[in-house]
């Protein structure tokens, strides 16, 4: 089942979607991958990532799963900070009131920036997490665009 923060946020959106239900054991991306059939490219992460330096701001990043985030340059200006590092876990969670492995683009606080890869819009299609373990979403990349508060940039990834 997709949380209602999600759905709410694709269907703002009129994109057409699909959900697919999955087995909460497999929901981290490699697993999911290898046991429903599908490409990692296709596969879009969203990870959240924080600064280091006081106050700790936080921003979100959407990746294909094939390819590596530019932490230690693009995202890091992106975000006016000095170094950065990947949110905890739990601060994911806090943050997000979403499960990692569910965590997804879809329904993100406001207040979180948030960028993707221009590259993915390169793909026929992206799987997104429905904001918990047991579901994901197939969706039309153009999705990234009509979302309001994602920014898509070029070089997100190495």
């Amino acid at each position: 089942m997709i949380e209602n923060n999600v759905l709410q946020s694709i269907k703002t959106t009129g994109v057409a979607y699909d959900v697919i239900e999955i087995d909460p054991d497999y929901a981290d991306t490699y697993n999911f991958c290898e046991k429903y059939k599908y490409p990692m490219k296709n596969s879009a992460n969203t990870i959240i990532v924080r600064s280091k330096k006081k106050p700790v701001t936080f921003a979100a990043a959407v990746v294909s799963a094939s390819k590596k985030l530019d932490v230690n340059h693009t995202l890091k200006e992106l975000m006016n900070s000095g170094r950065i590092s990947f949110a905890k876990p739990e601060e994911t969670e806090r943050l997000t009131g979403m499960t990692v492995g569910g965590v997804t683009v879809l329904g993100l606080p406001p207040s979180i920036n948030t960028y993707a890869d221009k590259g993915l819009l390169d793909l026929d299609y992206i799987i997104l997490g429905g904001g918990g373990r047991s579901t994901k979403i197939i969706v039309s990349p153009i999705i990234l665009t009509k979302l309001e508060n994602v920014k898509v940039v070029d070089h997100l990834t190495i």
